[in-house]
């Protein structure tokens, strides 16, 4: 029984590792915000897919043509990918170009953007950035990536932050949840040298990557895409000082639909991609790519810490029921790695000098961890098929 336990105890401790091995290389902060170009060079394309955003994509396109960037240097392109409201009319009214998209079905960003990208990307832009429909972005946003670009960064992930935090408890929690997200995830790999993930959002690509690697598909494009790059050699950099704001669902009601195409969608592209990454790894040598497979196959935070629970009531019962045959010392080892689990998220909130509002909500984390354990279950074992949902956005509370 010792034995088995034990072996239980060190398949976790990898994948846990792991975490810490990020969290680690993490500790070492970002390079100090570098001096912008004077006079940038690189012409931006800002795209957009939005799908029914009336209610903020006017103030999103406004506040983009107010970047500190020379307007010359950029365009702001906004797909209204399917909308049955004036999208595309404020668009433009905001000063945006705006395409429509009635074609095809209504898929999610991934499917319009690629519509898009065939209809925009020629040799008059050097790079193209994405935001959401709703997000904010920090003035010098395009200066930080005309920089990064000039140091030789082929596609660039900006620093996503949850504008709504104080909208609710779910908002909190996901807020916190990014910091943490975006110190170990992105500063960790990038201080190693590996591939930042791709947020989705606020990620800056040249145009010659996309012509030649084209947008994600599936449920979660994004992280399709992410895992394809990797097998062209291509690293996402990670920039800080790149911020963009954006919205987190306001109840869990509404992130129960957004959270269930992530799960799936993530283990559809798994199951594609890991198997030629682990292999590709090997082949090359490659640590970006053994990353990325170590992402695709290993638990994620919350399953390992779930996993690490039930293990340890399991080892307590089992104690309780035949003690003379086992030893409390495995249950103490069984809880070191649950209390490691449980200040890993802290040491991401305490390295990002987060405020103690940011500590209270992880708090609720447990009750998180609980809930997406049941929807990634009924993501895995259900048959019901998981669509794309519009996340809404700038609406009514």
């Amino acid at each position: 029984m010792t034995i088995i336990s034990l072996v239980a105890l060190l398949a976790l401790v990898l994948p846990l590792g792991y975490l810490f091995l990020l969290a680690v290389a993490s500790v070492r902060s970002a390079s100090p915000q570098m001096q912008s170009n004077p006079r940038p060079s690189c012409r931006f394309v800002i795209t957009i897919p939005a799908h029914d955003e009336a209610s903020v994509i006017e103030g999103t396109v406004q506040r983009l043509r107010a970047l500190d960037y020379p307007p010359d240097l950029f365009s702001i392109h906004v797909v209204a990918d399917h909308c049955s409201d004036n999208t595309a009319t404020l668009a433009r009214r905001a000063g945006a170009i705006a395409h429509e998209r009635n074609e095809g079905p209504r898929t999610g960003k991934g499917a319009a953007l690629s519509w898009l990208f065939q209809r925009i990307l020629d040799d008059t832009c050097d790079a193209v950035v994405i935001f959401d429909s709703d997000t904010q972005v920090a003035a010098d946003f395009l200066r930080v990536m005309d920089v990064r670009l000039a140091q030789g960064a082929q596609v660039v992930q900006g620093q996503h932050i949850i504008g709504n935090h104080d909208e609710g408890w779910f908002p909190a929690l996901t807020w916190a949840m990014f910091l943490v997200d975006n110190r170990f995830q992105n500063l960790g790999r990038s201080n190693l040298g590996w591939s930042a993930k791709h947020m989705g959002d606020s990620i800056c690509f040249r145009v010659d990557v996309l012509r030649r690697t084209g947008w994600g598909e599936g449920l979660t494009d994004d992280y399709q895409l992410r895992q394809r790059l990797l097998l062209e050699g291509v690293r996402i950099a990670y920039e800080p000082a790149a911020i963009g704001y954006g919205e987190a669902p306001r109840t869990w009601a509404q992130a129960r639909a957004q959270r269930a195409r992530w799960l799936r969608g993530t283990r559809d592209a798994s199951q594609r991609f890991a198997r030629r990454l682990l292999v590709e790894a090997v082949k090359r040598r490659d640590p970006a790519l053994l990353d990325g497979a170590f992402q695709a196959y290993l638990p994620s935070y919350s399953t390992l810490a779930m996993l690490c629970v039930i293990s340890v009531l399991i080892q307590v019962l089992i104690n309780w029921v035949v003690a003379p045959l086992f030893s409390w010392h495995v249950v103490g080892a069984w809880l070191v790695v649950l209390s490691a689990l449980f200040v890993y998220p802290l040491i991401g909130l305490v390295l990002e000098h987060a405020p103690l509002k940011a500590h209270v909500a992880i708090l609720s984390g447990p009750f998180f961890i609980l809930w997406r354990t049941w929807l990634a279950l009924a993501s895995r074992l259900g048959s019901r098929p998981v669509t794309w949902v519009r996340t809404a956005h700038g609406e009514p509370k």
